[in-house]
């Protein structure tokens, strides 16, 4: 039963994931697509650890997981302020499309 949630945790986190980089590349303008991206893989980051925490049953390495995923939601939260600063100072809101042909 436990194989299981851990599988379901694994596969939500990849479907999370999937929804991410769609909003990456789907998505109008930087800031948009900055908020699909961090919030998506941060939870998928997350589902990811669960299900992989779950699966190996030892707490030694659930809680180098857990700390992983602190390290890179830090990371990302630190990187996407620096983007989108730099990107309102720029003036570099919108996605430049290729001119028509």
């Amino acid at each position: 039963m436990l194989d299981l949630v851990a599988g379901m945790m694994i596969l939500g986190g990849l479907l999370f994931y999937v929804a991410g980089t769609v909003g990456l590349l789907r998505l109008p303008d930087i800031f948009s697509r900055l908020h699909a991206l961090t919030k998506a893989d941060n939870l998928g980051l997350g589902l990811l650890v669960t299900g992989l925490a779950i699966q190996s049953r030892d707490p030694l390495t659930a809680a180098k997981l857990l700390l992983v995923w602190l390290l890179v939601l830090a990371a990302s939260a630190a990187g996407s302020y620096l983007i989108a600063q730099y990107a309102r100072r720029s003036g570099e809101q919108h996605r430049e499309e290729a001119p028509p042909a």
